[in-house]
């Protein structure tokens, strides 16, 4: 077997990559639509290509070594180098649409601006097209091809996407200090029921999760003030008009 890297491939880089990040071997063919004994299989060769153990079995998970921790900046020049000669090439030849249409969620909008900016940084040929809509206009947009690229919660069900997720999206409860559960360090649960929200409109995020947690846990919703954007939601708190679910972003 030889040891001098010739027999390495971009795909098996690919893998590594998304093993070290994922920690796991079936979530990384998750995330690459590939079975996990695939993965497995592909380390091992990539392992044996360079002649060093590559992860460490930790439990349920997986563990790189100090030798894929090292290897990783690498493996990611590499596929970055071949993504960005691949989009030169096909601009060049005019085949590449440099257009990409992006819509997120009205959550989104504290921290997408910064993924997108770290993303023209490695791609600047790329005209990232950015809207900003509520859960169920960025689906429809999805639906209907307006959009080439969701930034969002929990994938829609009732349509074919691809999706992958890169970060948790937390949600918090808030209140003005004065309400009256304000003081309580814990809270049970009809205690919640028993006092007006603020919410969002039909098709947001937020309300999906506002609704989820009290059907979830059998209670009927409670009393509700519709608003149509999180900024007024916080507001209407900080007046005492009520408690509020709401993304910790």
């Amino acid at each position: 077997m030889s040891k001098d890297g010739s027999r390495i491939t971009l795909r098996q880089l690919e893998i590594f990559l998304a093993a070290v990040e994922n920690r796991s071997f079936a979530a990384a063919a998750d995330t690459l639509s590939l079975s996990a004994p695939a993965v497995s299989m592909q380390m091992s060769k990539l392992g044996e290509e360079l002649g060093a153990v590559l992860f460490e079995k930790d439990g349920r998970s997986i563990q790189p070594t100090e030798i894929a921790n090292a290897l990783v900046p690498y493996a990611r020049q590499m596929t970055t180098t071949l993504t960005d000669a691949v989009e030169m090439v096909k601009s060049m030849q005019g085949e590449l649409d440099n257009r990409v249409r992006v819509a997120m969620v009205s959550t989104a909008r504290n921290f997408g601006p910064q993924l997108f900016q770290a993303f023209q940084k490695h791609h600047p040929r790329i005209d990232l097209q950015i809207t900003i809509a509520n859960r169920r206009g960025v689906i429809e947009a999805l639906e209907t091809g307006q959009i080439d690229l969701a930034l969002m919660g929990r994938p829609p069900r009732r349509i074919e996407v691809t999706a992958h997720q890169f970060a948790r999206h937390p949600y918090v409860l808030i209140s003005h200090p004065d309400h009256p559960l304000a003081r309580f360090r814990h809270l049970r649960r009809t205690d919640l029921a028993a006092h007006s929200f603020l919410v969002r409109e039909p098709g947001s995020g937020t309300r999906m999760v506002h609704e989820h947690y009290f059907q979830s846990v059998g209670l009927s919703l409670p009393r509700s003030q519709e608003m149509d954007s999180n900024a007024n939601i916080k507001q209407a708190v900080m007046a005492n008009m009520g408690l509020a679910f709401i993304s910790a972003h």
